[in-house]
């Protein structure tokens, strides 16, 4: 800060600011300085702008809303959550196996969640459904033990603390999965939590937008770590919800100042950080930074000495000035200048013991809620200044090793219950007691009182949804019939199904298609007219292609999400979307459709969340496979995302060909998780390539669903049809139209017979031989069960080639299965730009190169002669010695 080189004049302008806020108010200030500022920018003068506040509370004492319940009840209450959470971790961790377990975040946070839990989080009732709450993934003991003093959970839950193959056991952190009658999210992979808070918001806001859920006053709860703000997904949605104007949407980020291993921002402010951050994408920003004891000697500080010190204090001496005690901050907060030691002359050591933290102030938190919950046209973000380990005393409040901190030694037990009060006697400390009032005891009545008023327990999740009429496949009789001679690709079936799913008076209305910015790419620009784009505010000018059939149609009733280039945001939407049966008890049906290398390893984070959450929906990998978008190269040209969605366990993936494929395992994919409510999720590869279709194969549809079917048979001609050598070939995807032309040119030009596959799902057909295989390990006293391949090809001759468009890896999956030899042909290594046929040459999967492989592996078998093999490499001009392109 630069020199004032006129006091007078300095004192003047703001004696003259004051008088306009004593007399005319703040608004009159604020707009005045608004001009001031604009005249200052026309003259050229830098501006020193800053979207900070100075690091206090931002709302003033006497603005405050005053909280309305009983401040003592409610400390004893908050006093046993905090006993029982550090109880529950101890006693986990007398077990043998060091189960672990996180304290500190909750200590920091206790108040925090008390506060929601007696006045904000509502329950749902008649009128309403409940809010929507991330809870912070490290806190969730505290969550345990409030369930537990009102009666959700028992002691035994809460003893079988982190051992989830138990029969009672909880989770360590909020896993629907595992709890999905608790827990509404995951939160605990950081990130995750606040850019899904986001998309659930933006969910809701649509589905009240489109009037097909009312959302009222309902809200979004996220609460967050300031460390977690660190990950890109945690901050790097919120201009989103500014722009959307998601007033459904509260932020509540636990400001502790500690990371996992130390300050999170030990040389700045991380408070002032975000502040600028949120309030410069929009938000309605609220610092909770110091408790009432401080008010007195703010009203004090009249010239602003206080003021200044905090601001230029940073966060690592923050943290000393607890971690080191009352003693070190007298001499190096209060002794920097006799100003400040004036305000401390009358402070005992005690006194500024007392000095306390927002984030640990009931009163504090409770105006800043309710001035969230009340403000209208931006989402909020509350900072709250706490203490990480709080109440933990010398050995772990404040201090770099607090979030390790999963137990304490006697004295610092004691020291505990005395601090808040626990009626626990000194000679029951070593069994580390639970402590639970009678159900009529003052404090119980008190606490359900207050969630009965608020319309229920939470943490709540709804497990399913009623069934929805899903369309039958002969709805679809157009995809199923075959194209002729017309040519089309698998995207152009998808998008023609989704069209009819769109029209459908049973389910139009829930079908919701997402893009990341590429509808045009996919040929989903038509529906921007049909459907329109969703926007909160609708379409505020006229879009430059107004005059064309396709043009950009943004509606705030509009049905496609267009999430911008932003899979993580087009995953977290998908991901609102697809939980809406259990959120909002309204099923939507998401297909998200996107460049498939662009899938997983961009999101895959999420992916596992999705399924954690139990999500239901299709995602749509487009432009899949290795050779089949020529042009665009190794980023963009997918060899393994099916081997990646497919190590999500409820994740089923498919590799389909034909138009009739997709339909029978869209609308099968409909019928499990919509009308038999089960908590799955697709992933379904779609191709670009052009070609001829053929109708449906009577009786196909199992083979499909389950993942193989025989397509075709490939006979040699005349007498020697029963004694010429044959093989069976699989193909999938974009490379099963190269193997029926590889089956042609076994038969034409080497009198090798052959059956053509269709492999569907080699993902699927893997976990079907696992659960044979696994059925009859566990049943050796029974008579084995056979997987679908083994049922498929026991029967057939020959040796077994399978070709995809894939890292081998995808056809190895079946290997165990398969009654016969096997071999493998796929698409290791990096990408390349070419043509189709040219890649598929390089990567050996073409027709050729299925050929070769299907005669070598018949001379393995001495079925035919090497020289063969030879012969058609020549002829095909494969060349063995060629690199191998694996690894080049």
């Amino acid at each position: 800060m630069r020199e004032d080189e006129d006091p007078v004049e300095t004192r003047e302008w703001l004696e003259a600011l004051e008088s306009v806020i004593e007399y005319e108010g703040v608004e009159r200030a604020e707009y005045l300085l608004s001009k001031l500022s604009d005249r200052a920018t026309r003259a050229g003068t830098p501006m020193p702008y800053a979207i900070t506040t100075p690091f206090r509370n931002s709302i003033q004492p006497t603005d405050e809303a005053r909280m309305p319940g009983d401040m003592f009840m409610e400390r004893r209450i908050r006093s046993l959550i905090r006993w029982n959470a550090l109880v529950m971790v101890m006693r986990a961790n007398l077990k043998p196996g060091d189960l672990g377990g996180h304290i500190s975040t909750f200590s920091s946070a206790a108040t925090l969640y008390d506060v929601g839990f007696n006045y904000f989080f509502h329950g749902g009732d008649d009128k309403r459904e409940p809010d929507l709450i991330y809870f912070q993934g490290h806190a969730a003991p505290g969550i345990y033990a409030r369930s537990f003093l009102e009666g959700r959970l028992s002691q035994e839950q809460l003893d079988h603390y982190r051992q989830d193959t138990l029969e009672n056991g909880i989770s360590s952190y909020p896993h629907p999965w595992l709890m999905p009658d608790y827990w509404q999210f995951p939160t605990v992979s950081m990130g995750l939590g606040p850019i899904q808070a986001i998309y659930q918001a933006h969910i809701m806001k649509y589905l009240h937008n489109r009037e097909l859920v009312e959302s009222g006053d309902r809200k979004v709860w996220c609460f967050v770590g300031d460390g977690e703000c660190d990950e890109p997904e945690t901050l790097g949605a919120i201009g989103l919800a500014g722009r959307e104007n998601l007033d459904n949407l509260i932020f509540v980020v636990n400001c502790n100042l500690q990371r996992l291993d130390g300050p999170v921002r030990g040389n700045g402010k991380i408070i002032q950080e975000l502040e600028g951050i949120f309030r410069g994408a929009g938000w309605n920003v609220l610092k909770v930074v110091w408790g009432r004891h401080w008010d007195t000697l703010f009203e004090k500080d009249t010239e602003g000495v206080l003021q200044e010190a905090l601001d230029r204090t940073c966060d690592g001496e923050l943290q000393n000035y607890l971690s080191q005690g009352p003693a070190y901050t007298r001499k190096h907060f209060f002794g920097q200048t006799p100003e400040l030691a004036e305000f401390a002359k009358n402070l005992t050591d005690e006194d500024i013991l007392q000095l306390n933290r927002g984030g640990h102030d009931p009163y504090k938190v409770y105006a800043a809620y309710n001035e969230a919950v009340n403000n209208k046209g931006q989402p909020t973000v509350i900072l709250a200044h706490t203490i990480k380990g709080y109440g933990f005393g010398k050995g772990a409040e404040a201090q770099n090793i607090a979030h390790q901190v999963k137990k304490l030694d006697k004295d610092a037990l004691k020291a505990f219950r005395d601090r808040f009060g626990v009626p626990v006697n000194d000679d029951e400390l070593d069994q580390l007691p639970y402590y639970r009032p009678a159900a009529d005891s003052p404090e119980m009545q008190y606490m359900q009182k207050r969630r009965r008023e608020l319309g229920g327990h939470l943490p709540r999740r709804r497990r399913d949804s009623s069934p929805l009429k899903i369309p039958e496949l002969k709805t679809f009789d157009k995809l199923l019939e075959g194209t002729g001679e017309k040519e089309m690709s698998t995207t152009m079936a998808f998008v023609r199904m989704l069209t009819i799913l769109l029209k459908d008076k049973q389910v139009g209305q829930r079908v919701v298609p997402i893009v990341p910015d590429e509808a045009r790419t996919f040929g989903i620009e038509g529906l921007f007219r049909q459907t329109g784009i969703y926007t909160s505010e609708g379409q505020k000018y006229t879009p430059e292609d107004r005059d064309q059939i396709m043009y950009y149609r943004e509606d705030k009733k509009g049905q496609i999400l267009q999430e911008g280039i932003n899979e993580a945001g087009a995953m977290s939407a998908w991901i609102g979307a697809a939980t809406a049966y259990s959120n909002h008890d309204y099923p939507l049906l998401p297909f998200y459709i996107f460049y498939s290398m662009f899938g997983y390893q961009r999101v895959g984070d999420l992916c596992w969340a999705a399924g954690d959450m139990r999500a239901r929906g299709f995602l749509l990998g487009g432009t899949s496979g290795r050779t089949t978008l020529n042009g665009e190269g190794l980023q963009h040209q997918d060899g393994h995302g099916l081997i990646l969605h497919n190590v999500v366990p409820n994740c089923l993936t498919y590799d389909p060909t034909f138009a009739y494929e997709v339909a029978v395992i869209i609308q099968e994919g409909m019928r499990r998780m919509y009308q038999e409510n089960e908590s799955i999720y697709y992933y379904i590869t779609l191709l670009n390539e052009n070609y001829a279709h053929p109708p449906m194969p009577k009786g196909a549809e199992e083979g499909i669903i389950r993942g193989l079917y025989q397509l075709e048979t490939v006979n040699v001609a005349g007498k020697a049809k029963d004694k010429a050598p044959r093989v069976q070939l699989l193909g999938s995807g974009a490379i099963l139209n190269e193997v029926r032309a590889a089956a042609q040119m076994l038969k034409e030009e080497f009198k090798v017979g052959s059956d053509v596959w269709s492999v569907t799902s080699f993902g699927e057909l893997a976990r079907d031989g696992q659960h044979v295989a696994r059925w009859n390990r566990l049943h050796p006293d029974k008579k084995n069960r056979t997987s679908w391949v083994h049922d498929q090809l026991k029967d057939q001759k020959g040796p077994v080639i399978a070709s995809t468009d894939y890292i081998r890896l995808q056809s190895e999956q079946i290997r165990a299965f398969v009654p016969a030899s096997y071999h493998v042909l796929g698409t290791d290594g990096f990408g390349r730009s070419d043509t189709r046929w040219n890649l598929r040459s390089f990567f050996e999967v073409d027709r050729y190169h299925v050929v070769t492989a299907a005669l070598n592996a018949l001379a393995e078998e001495g079925t035919v002669e090497q020289a063969t093999v030879i012969e058609a490499m020549n002829q095909y001009g494969i060349d063995g010695d060629k690199p191998n392109p694996a690894s080049t």
